[in-house]
């Protein structure tokens, strides 16, 4: 079965691009799907400097964002953003494999 991999906003490229643009070493986000939370999966996002042999690299504004194969299937056709809103600014994933998520918007159950 073919999976439709996530998309990436030209928001969070520009995000991302801001981060990197004084780095000596330009980070890639890496977006990764872990078991727990209070609704079952969470969202693990962060900054590093390398990719793994397997991982997904989606390109951007000359930045990377990273996915690895075990979190794919859960991201399938998800947008990775970021947001900046009265609560903070932050990367978000507006995922439609999930059937509920929790307040937070980092845990979320399919």
């Amino acid at each position: 079965m073919l999976q439709i991999p996530p998309k990436v906003t030209e928001r969070a490229f520009a995000r991302l691009a801001e981060i990197n643009e004084d780095a000596e070493t330009p980070r890639a986000l890496r977006v990764a799907v872990e078991g727990g939370g209070c609704s079952g999966f969470q969202y693990d996002i962060k900054l590093e400097e390398q990719a793994a042999e397997d991982d997904l690299i989606l390109q951007g504004a000359g930045q990377r964002v990273l996915i690895d194969p075990v979190s794919l299937p859960f991201l399938e056709n998800a947008v990775i953003d970021f947001t900046d809103e009265l609560i903070g600014a932050r990367f978000v994933v507006n995922n439609p494999n999930a059937v509920s998520s929790c307040g937070c918007g980092i845990s979320f159950s399919m």
